[in-house]
């Protein structure tokens, strides 16, 4: 007699140690996954950390020719791979108008509110692409919204 084999998904989920909110990871209609706030968010305030394994510029180059690539640049040499023990905050997706944004912090990525955020809201932060990357097409839906991930100016 065989086993059958059965596709198992697995759904990411946020690590709870760095997050200060309830948040939750289900399918997002901006892309793939995303990050939704289960509680009522304050502006202002700290949310998640976006943690990973800490890699060099060498590394930084192999890895960003994977499919689907969650790099935290800390600086013109470090990065953080939220792909590698990843917190959840690897898959908050990019809006033209976010009401996350980002600070550096002692090596430390911090995602901190802009406003406040209602029970049930994607959250969302502007990833800031380089406007001499290769531009990268925006699907936020945002009023705002620029038509690419990449910086214009």
């Amino acid at each position: 007699m065989t086993a059958n084999v059965v596709d198992v998904v697995i759904v990411p989920r946020i690590d709870e140690r760095y997050a200060c909110y309830r948040l939750e990871v289900r399918p997002s209609p901006i892309h793939r996954w995303g990050v939704f706030a289960l509680e009522p968010i304050p502006p202002r305030r700290k949310v998640i950390e976006y943690t990973g394994e800490k890699i060099s510029r060498r590394e930084i180059k192999r890895r960003s020719q994977r499919e689907l690539v969650y790099l935290f640049e800390l600086n013109s040499y470090w990065c953080v791979d939220g792909a590698v023990g990843g917190s959840g905050a690897e898959l908050i997706n990019h809006s033209c108008d976010p009401n996350l944004y980002s600070m550096v912090m002692k090596g430390h990525v911090i995602y901190m509110s802009r406003r406040a955020i209602s029970p049930g809201e994607e959250l969302t932060v502007d990833y800031r692409f380089d406007k001499k990357m290769e531009r990268v097409p925006c699907t936020c839906g945002s009023p705002k919204c620029r038509g690419t991930i990449n910086l214009l100016r």
